[in-house]
């Protein structure tokens, strides 16, 4: 059986591994946070939420497998591809897309209903892109115009789409896209030069938005609200605490969880968080497993990082180098984010925990990113086993050389003696 499944789960195994963790604590964690929304909806049918977040996650699943078994180097042919397509898509959901509290972040499907957030499609495809780029221009990478530019135009643009509905998003996207150039070898000068830009981006769209009376005023007022909540600095006491509700009960979460944690189901936060399932996990997860069971889910993060740094290490190709470690500091950059709105560290930024929040299209695409981190990691080791057999090959092949002059030898020698 153990054969079997290592024969068809190819790439690196501690990432199977860390995938295999996270989903099974997923399932316990939404289980345990969906009771209080089962018994308003569904009659105290708590078996509702998970299976229907169970069905997603195979499905993720789903998408992990299909993905890991394409090779990378067809990804590089899509990213542009996806980039296209991202882009009137975003543009699209800003137009039509279904709105919560001033944001339109989603599209939903009108046969099936199903509701898509393209921003999680578009993130990786910038991602891909930018991978993409960069190792096409590595022998004019300090070129502003042939490398820089190409580089930073599409970085922008789906930016500034997804700015107004989500501005936690746009700002991981672009603070992931400067990391990436980095590592490439992207000039610091013009890395400097693209940060003041965006300060500058930021602080007008900020000033003018509110001026327009639109939803995008509406936007820059709730992004101020939250900063100037989670500073304590309103002086209105109301406004406060009702803005800092979820903040405080998820505080209580971690707080009341100790070392050791209530333990699973015995969450009494849930009942009061309004998205613990979601946004507010990992509070729950604190409360019911503990102090160690924080830790747990942030070193299975870590780890997804530094086993895509090791796929880097082994990579002798830039795109799929590029494209791994892109893809693993989005979904570790997300976590990170997810974990200190948990613990009250930044303001409520509305970002799940990958792998684990429930969710219908944010774990599809997650998983997708996942799968093609796995891809690079196959291609890598049947790039290795084909060198190894080919060296094999060699070295036979060298061997049967030298037989062959030894036994001409022998054969001369003999003839010699003969005569």
């Amino acid at each position: 059986m153990f054969e079997r499944v290592e024969k068809n789960l190819k790439g690196d195994k501690i990432i199977w591994a860390i995938i295999l963790l996270l989903s099974l604590l997923s399932l316990l964690a939404v289980y345990s946070s969906t009771g209080t929304l089962a018994y308003r909806y569904h009659g105290g049918n708590t078996i509702y939420y998970f299976f229907k977040h169970a069905s997603y996650m195979l499905l993720g699943l789903g998408a992990i497998y299909i993905t890991h078994l394409i090779p990378y180097k067809y990804y590089l042919r899509l990213a542009q591809i996806f980039l296209y397509l991202s882009a009137p898509l975003l543009l699209l959901t800003l137009v039509m897309g279904t709105s919560l509290n001033s944001a339109s972040r989603w599209l939903t499907v009108p046969v099936i209903g199903l509701t898509i957030q393209t921003s999680d499609f578009a993130k990786i495809a910038l991602i891909m892109y930018v991978a993409r780029t960069l190792a096409l221009k590595q022998d004019e990478i300090k070129d502003f115009k042939k490398a820089f530019l190409p580089v930073i135009i599409p970085v922008g643009i789906i930016c500034t789409l997804i700015l107004p509905a989500n501005l936690s998003t746009a700002l991981m996207i672009f603070m992931v896209s400067v990391i990436l150039m980095f590592i490439g070898r992207v000039s610091i000068k013009h890395l400097s030069l693209l940060g003041l830009c965006g300060i500058i981006f930021l602080s007008l769209f900020i000033i003018i938005a509110p001026m327009t009376h639109t939803n995008l005023g509406n936007r820059v007022k709730t992004w101020k609200h939250r900063i100037v909540n989670f500073s304590g600095n309103n002086d209105d006491k109301k406004e406060t605490n009702d803005a800092n509700f979820q903040s405080e009960q998820a505080k209580i979460a971690v707080a009341t969880g100790g070392i050791l944690g209530k333990g699973p189901g015995n969450s009494t936060q849930r009942n009061f968080l309004p998205h613990p399932y979601s946004d507010f996990i990992y509070a729950i997860i604190v409360e019911e497993y503990g102090l160690v069971g924080g830790i747990f889910v942030l070193s299975l993060y870590l780890a997804l990082l530094f086993r895509a740094g090791v796929i880097v290490r082994k990579s002798e190709r830039t795109f799929p180098a590029f494209l791994a470690i892109g893809l693993a500091l989005l979904l570790v950059f997300q976590a990170m984010i997810n974990m200190a709105v948990s613990v009250n560290l930044v303001p409520v930024t509305g970002q799940t925990l990958p792998l684990v929040s429930m969710g219908g299209s944010s774990m599809l695409f997650t998983s997708a990113a996942i799968g093609i981190i796995l891809s690079v990691s196959r291609s890598i080791i049947k790039e290795k086993e084909v060198k190894e057999e080919n060296k094999e090959d060699e070295n036979k092949e060298k061997k049967e050389d030298e037989n062959n002059i030894n036994t001409q030898a022998k054969e001369k020698v003999q003839e010699k003696e003969t005569e």
